[in-house]
């Protein structure tokens, strides 16, 4: 199994070869989430070499997760120069905060981003920041009964309970004020990549009106957004996302 040490610390990742021609897509999961987050339907996309990493303290990789978004960047970026070849980053809600940081950090590895779900501002309520650490199951049932459309399967918010019931409290908590602490609102001018702005019209946590703002703050981003699809949007419509995923790269090919 692929792991990646970083300062002493083990991260797992899952490789899928594709096309070494193509630059390679780097998938970075969200808050409380990990490489399983990400359906098989993407991974594998359109031929292109793909890695999905568990972010530290999640999944497979070693504790302690980390307390801010600008530290997740760090070892994603580490990453990064080790994998030293043409990256595509396609991040999630907080992996999307991540994607970002690194964008405007003009890392000569990244070609391109896919925002999914995400904003420059990731605020999370006091409730929910207290619930995670003193009381988890509290802020996984708000979680997971939030994070949907009104239409998704029952069985999609049970995995999603199950899943995140698994992520240490303290991991939860810290990737939680780690997002309520992101600010890119200032930064988003100087990303000069070519970008992907993907929302749900559902999405209650990140509002597709913050995907909107987001793709305009930053030169030249393209917007896509999908109807009746809440926050988990690669999982409630995974081809629909892939496709758009592969429609981007595409017309960057030519």
């Amino acid at each position: 199994m692929p792991y990646f040490s970083y300062n002493t610390q083990q991260l797992f990742y899952a490789h899928h070869k594709g096309n070494e021609k193509r630059p390679s897509l780097l998938l970075i999961h969200g808050a409380g989430g990990n490489r399983t987050h990400w359906p098989k339907t993407l991974r594998p996309l359109a031929d292109y070499e793909t890695f999905v990493l568990d972010l530290p303290g999640h999944g497979r990789s070693a504790l302690p997760g980390c307390t801010t978004i600008d530290a997740y960047a760090a070892v994603v970026t580490a990453f990064i120069n080790h994998l030293a070849r043409p990256l595509v980053l396609i991040g999630h809600s907080m992996g999307g905060g991540i994607v970002q940081t690194i964008a405007a950090q003009h890392n000569l590895h990244v070609v391109a981003q896919v925002l999914i779900g995400t904003s420059p501002r990731l605020p999370v309520g006091a409730a929910i920041l207290d619930n995670a650490l003193h009381n988890p199951p509290q802020a996984i049932a708000f979680i997971a009964k939030y994070a949907w459309s009104d239409t998704a399967p029952q069985t999609m918010m049970n995995q999603t309970h199950q899943a995140l019931a698994e992520v240490p409290p303290t991991v939860l908590h810290s990737d939680f004020a780690a997002c309520n602490q992101f600010d890119m609102t200032e930064r988003l001018g100087t990303i000069q990549l070519p970008t992907l702005v993907i929302s749900g019209s559902e999405d209650k946590m990140t509002p597709a009106k913050y995907g909107r703002f987001l793709a305009d703050m930053i030169p030249n981003a393209q917007y896509s957004c999908l109807e009746g699809v809440g926050h988990f949007i690669i999982l409630e419509q995974p081809n629909q996302t892939a496709a758009l995923i592969k429609q981007f790269l595409e017309q960057r090919s030519g």
